[in-house]
């Protein structure tokens, strides 16, 4: 079992935080690097990800003026990275222990990826922690991701919500891309296509979005949920996607029906000469971070 590694000088700080705000013991908030890029099949460098949402994060006024707060103060932890590169059971079972170890110490859990595959282990950790206690998987993303296996690996990233849905309740949001396979599995109840969430004309799926999530809610956010003209840097991006302020309602207005219980943030493929699409990541990390943490409305 791999043991968590805390307040070292190798990792860099969630914020460019001072030792005041990222001690493990005060810190409400952990967030784990997971730099894997083993199983996506088109463009590579989610491996990268994590460095620079962390990177981009350091420039980020950490004042919100919306609520009028500054969410660091709670305390943001930035853990080692997890070590494991190469295969992908093995990396998911990593982070599943090192989540497990999180959920123990009453630790809120951000999970910083790498590709889709890292949130398996974090799904399962809190399907196991919130047993019985009502938990839905909710995931923004462009693509199903249903597979049941995918080039010989159930644990690829084209399998997550399909290990997601063996152990809860799941929630589908933004998709607009699957195979005729995944078209099989899908529970189309449970699926708010692109093409609804974005239609501004249309509120009503809001209520029946909202009212099948449970009690608590661990969400996973695959960057490609967001349009490409936004978010470029992912592994595989679709058009049609999210915009920055609906996708902001959105999880506010998750955050104010639901108890959300930790999430993650994946697939962001840093790009050399574009770095607005890493400072997005970072800034839809601490405006979660704020709704959840933040003045309640």
């Amino acid at each position: 079992m791999h043991f968590l590694t805390f307040n070292t000088m190798k990792q860099k700080q969630f914020g460019g935080l001072s030792p005041e705000f990222t001690n493990f013991d005060k810190s409400k908030v952990v967030i784990l690097p997971v730099p894997f890029d083993a199983t996506s099949t088109w463009i590579k460098g989610a491996d990268k990800g994590p460095e620079a949402l962390i990177a981009a994060s350091a420039n980020m006024e950490l004042f919100d003026i919306n609520s009028d707060s500054e969410v660091y103060k709670i305390g943001i932890h930035t853990a080692d990275a997890v070590h494991e590169r190469k295969s992908p059971e093995k990396m998911v079972k990593e982070v599943q222990n090192i989540v497990t170890q999180l959920l123990k110490k009453k630790k809120f859990p951000v999970i910083l990826g790498g590709e889709h595959s890292v949130s398996i282990g974090a799904i399962n950790a809190m399907a196991e922690y919130y047993k019985d206690k009502d938990l839905t998987i909710l995931q923004f993303d462009a693509h199903a991701d249903m597979r049941q296996s995918y080039e010989g690996s159930k644990y690829n990233h084209a399998c997550v919500m399909a290990r997601a849905a063996e152990v809860a309740p799941i929630v589908q949001v933004g998709i607009r891309s699957m195979s005729v396979e995944e078209s099989h599995d899908i529970e189309d109840s449970r699926v708010f296509y692109a093409d609804v969430v974005t239609d501004t004309s249309n509120k009503t799926w809001m209520y029946d979005f909202l009212n099948k999530l449970t009690k608590n809610v661990y969400i996973t956010i695959d960057l490609d949920a967001f349009d490409p003209s936004i978010m470029p840097a992912t592994g595989t991006p679709e058009p049609g996607g999210l915009k920055w302020y609906p996708m902001l309602e959105l999880l506010r207005k998750v955050n104010d029906n639901t108890n959300i219980v930790g999430f993650d943030v994946v697939e962001l493929c840093p790009m050399k000469y574009n770095k607005a699409p890493d400072f997005l990541a970072a800034k839809l990390v601490y405006h979660l971070l704020t709704y959840k943490f933040g003045p309640q409305r």
